[in-house]
């Protein structure tokens, strides 16, 4: 590939992480991706006419505008001309958009994409039940239908089955299983204890604050404010208070009733969040011509998937190996390890995994584990325990913040990780441009 079509990472923005049904209530996943690509240009002082394309990921797509990346170029005023498409790839949906960006650029198909992706959980669809569609689908879409007809349909309506809308479940379709069930049984299978995964959790909440008091998210955050409401200016679910005592005191939600033996609780998952993230790429041809200062490019991505009835969270613990391996380096060359953290049990499992010499023999096909996780080179800056998990923006979430990482800080590469629905895992390994 020749070097002018490497692409680079110059910059990005993100709205603040905000749990659902609080501050972000009335912005859907569209407005919440205006908002960051806006600010992405803005801080960029990029003209709108510079951008080729747009790559959004998102998982809870609006039924009527399922093309939210479109939708972003139409409301934000982007030209026409700004080719757009949406992914899915569950909570590595933005890492995945961002490597289609990348693969354009590298293929010469594009010089400027925008990439990244939003949810918002607190605008999800609430459906009816399938029962009354199929009811009263034959009598609404019969032009001859008329008022006897109706009323004959009222009166095969049950309200209890027919009429009243499902909460939504996020659960596995193949297995019925909600994800935090998985987390309990891998953390079962794993002998990860309830005291290590609150310990981790709290260590997320520390860092996070911590990197927020440094500054460390200035250059990535955007102020939000929402209709009739008040100026956002930062993630709102990180506890620089919490403790592992306080953590201690929740009770696990994902247990069967009446076992007691739960250790999946509130405080060491992943909070439902509205949120938005982007990154913009670029050759580094167009960078230079637009007199961008490219932050870190891509070495490597893999993607894999896994039996989700066995266990479904456990994608990064090959995929993170595959990709290190397309880099050419080890684990222990690596300076940063970003997780995502759905739950602390899944991470903690996914780092005994890459550290076991047993499972790598038995799934990476290698005879000894692939390496030591530091923890002091693993999530510096906190996760999504912390700052929260917009499932379609935490990768370009991660890749943003590493991206500056590795411009600010003396640390050359990081590598990646995400687990996500469906049994499927994805990884980057990034470096410093």
């Amino acid at each position: 590939m020749p070097m002018s079509r490497r692409a680079v990472v110059v910059g990005g923005a993100r709205t603040p992480f905000v749990r659902a049904f609080s501050e972000f209530i009335e912005l859907d996943g569209i407005a919440l991706g205006v908002h960051a690509v806006r600010g992405a240009l803005q801080r960029l002082a990029l003209p709108y006419g510079a951008v080729d394309a747009l790559v959004w990921g998102g998982v809870i797509l609006p039924p009527t505008a399922p093309n939210v990346g479109r939708e972003i170029v139409l409301d934000l005023g982007l030209p026409p001309s700004v080719q757009a498409f949406t992914l899915t790839r569950a909570c590595a949906s933005s890492l995945q958009s961002i490597a289609e960006a990348v693969h354009m650029i590298e293929r010469g198909e594009a010089d400027v994409v925008i990439a990244g992706g939003s949810d918002s959980t607190s605008n999800a669809a609430v459906t009816l039940p399938e029962t009354f569609i199929r009811k009263a689908g034959p009598v609404v879409m019969n032009r001859r239908s008329g008022p006897m007809d109706y009323l004959g349909l009222l009166g095969r309506l049950s309200i209890k089955k027919d009429l009243l809308p499902r909460q939504p479940k996020v659960a596995e379709r193949s297995t019925g299983e909600v994800m935090g069930e998985a987390a309990e049984r891998m953390a079962a299978r794993y002998g990860i204890d309830r005291r290590s995964q609150d310990e981790f959790a709290v260590t997320s909440h520390h860092r996070a604050a911590a990197a927020m008091a440094a500054g460390r998210f200035d250059d990535e955050l955007i102020p939000v404010t929402p209709p009739g409401g008040r100026s956002v200016h930062r993630d709102t679910i990180v506890r620089a208070d919490t403790s592992v005592d306080a953590l201690a005191r929740l009770p696990p939600v994902f247990a069967k009733k009446g076992s007691g033996d739960g250790t999946v609780t509130a405080g060491n998952s992943s909070a439902l969040t509205d949120g938005a993230a982007c990154v913009v790429v670029m050759s580094e041809d167009a960078a230079r011509r637009h007199g961008q200062a490219p932050l870190a490019g891509f070495r490597s991505w893999s993607w894999v998937g896994v039996d989700p009835a066995d266990q479904l969270l456990l994608g990064p613990a090959l995929a993170v190996p595959r990709a290190l391996d397309r880099a050419g380096l080890s684990l222990d060359e690596v300076d940063r390890i970003d997780l995502h953290e759905a739950f602390a049990a899944q991470v903690l499992s996914v780092v005994k995994m890459l550290e076991s010499d047993a499972f790598a023999r038995q799934r990476l096909g290698r005879e000894a584990a692939v390496g030591r996780v530091d923890p002091d080179r693993l999530n510096v800056h906190g996760g999504s325990i912390a700052l929260g998990h917009p499932f379609g923006a935490t990768g370009a979430r991660m890749v943003l913040t590493m991206a500056h990482e590795l411009a600010g800080t003396d640390a050359r590469t990081a590598v990646l990780g995400i687990c996500a629905a469906g049994g499927l895992g994805g990884a980057a390994v990034v470096e410093a441009a």
